[in-house]
């Protein structure tokens, strides 16, 4: 998928910028992609530090957009049982600092799926421009995490990619198995 969006974006030149954050926007609304892949690209076709910028501003637009249509469209979800778990009722129910502080620390945790956080405090009582703040606030370390890994894996050999591959293989087979027994017991 990354080789494709690095032909993509290197087909349309100095458009580039603005279909990549396009992509980014349409990856946030969907909420369940991934945007490591799109992040690769970027590094590739505009170089590091070119690449994270656009990124970060895909990104950050992105949660706006997807925040504002969430907060039109699905309000009526607030009611969902989901939304009554004890870990979701914080930032369902924050405002002002509390919810500045839960997005953006959030933002900073890699494994929180950033589709959720933006539901969430899109139909919760978060205002725009606390979202918008500390959404693109938290993600600036947190992308250029991402960014730094995906470029260091881009520039490793093929050895250090396959022991990469390896040992993100035995870890998911460890969490996994943590969470299997959890669940059993």
């Amino acid at each position: 998928m990354e080789e494709r969006m690095i032909e993509f974006l290197q087909a349309y030149g100095g458009a580039a910028y603005f279909l990549s954050l396009a992509c980014n926007v349409v990856i946030s609304v969907l909420g369940v992609v991934p945007s490591a892949f799109l992040t690769a690209a970027n590094l590739t076709v505009f170089g590091f530090w070119p690449g994270f910028w656009v990124s970060f501003a895909g990104e950050a637009i992105g949660a706006v957009v997807s925040f504002v249509l969430y907060r039109k469209g699905l309000r009526r979800w607030s009611e969902t049982t989901w939304l009554s778990h004890p870990k979701v009722k914080p930032l369902l129910h924050a405002s002002g600092k509390e919810a500045f502080g839960l997005i953006f620390a959030l933002r900073l945790l890699p494994f929180v799926p950033s589709g959720a956080v933006t539901f969430v405090a899109a139909i919760g009582r978060t205002s725009l421009s606390v979202f918008a703040t500390a959404s693109s606030l938290g993600k600036l370390p947190a992308l250029w995490l991402e960014a730094y890994a995906v470029h260091q894996f881009l520039e490793a050999a093929w050895a250090g990619k396959l022991m990469l591959a390896v040992a993100s293989i035995v870890l998911l087979w460890f969490v996994w198995r943590k969470i299997g027994q959890k669940a059993a017991g």
